[in-house]
């Protein structure tokens, strides 16, 4: 009962901050509803025993990414930004698409049942011993994905490299 509590509570934390990423003017503000969006999930990844999910949601999510975020907010100069009006020509566009995807959910909602029957309980599959599930994906990683693992740890060395030298400014003896 507590779980499924936490667990409606973290999603109405996530909907509700995540709506706010995307509708304030202020990017520090975007920027913290964006963490606490992160962490809801962190906790959502909590409440169903995926510890190693939400571990690696609040490291690598708030950790990493958050902090280029912030990063990228400090270096664009915001006052510049306050006063450049933009403009969005795109409001027709994500008015069909909300419609279209508000439909598609009306539909699941009222008429799925009949279309896409759930299984029966009786039909579960057998449950496999019970090991941790950083172990099982450790293993998995190591050994069914090591290549791809690999592949993409060079990928993300040369995205670092290559954001250092973007970034670098060129001084007066370059």
């Amino acid at each position: 009962m507590l779980e499924t509590t936490l667990f409606y509570i973290f999603s109405f934390v996530a909907i509700v901050s995540a709506i706010l990423v995307i509708t304030q003017r202020n990017v520090v503000h975007s920027a913290i509803f964006l963490a606490a969006t992160l962490l809801a999930v962190a906790g959502i990844f909590l409440t169903l025993h995926a510890e190693f999910l939400a571990g690696v949601q609040v490291i690598v999510y708030v950790g990493g990414i958050l902090v280029l975020f912030v990063f990228v907010i400090m270096l664009i100069a915001l006052n510049r930004t306050e006063v450049e009006r933009q403009f969005n020509r795109q409001w027709t566009l994500a008015a069909i698409t909300a419609a279209v995807l508000v439909a598609e959910f009306a539909y699941v909602i009222f008429r799925g049942k009949e279309t896409f029957p759930l299984p029966s309980a009786t039909a579960a599959a057998p449950a496999i011993a019970v090991t941790g599930n950083s172990q099982l994906v450790g293993v998995s990683l190591y050994t069914n994905y090591l290549l791809p693992f690999e592949i993409a740890s060079i990928l993300l060395l040369v995205a670092i490299v290559g954001a250092v030298v973007l970034s670098k400014k060129k001084t007066a003896e370059d």
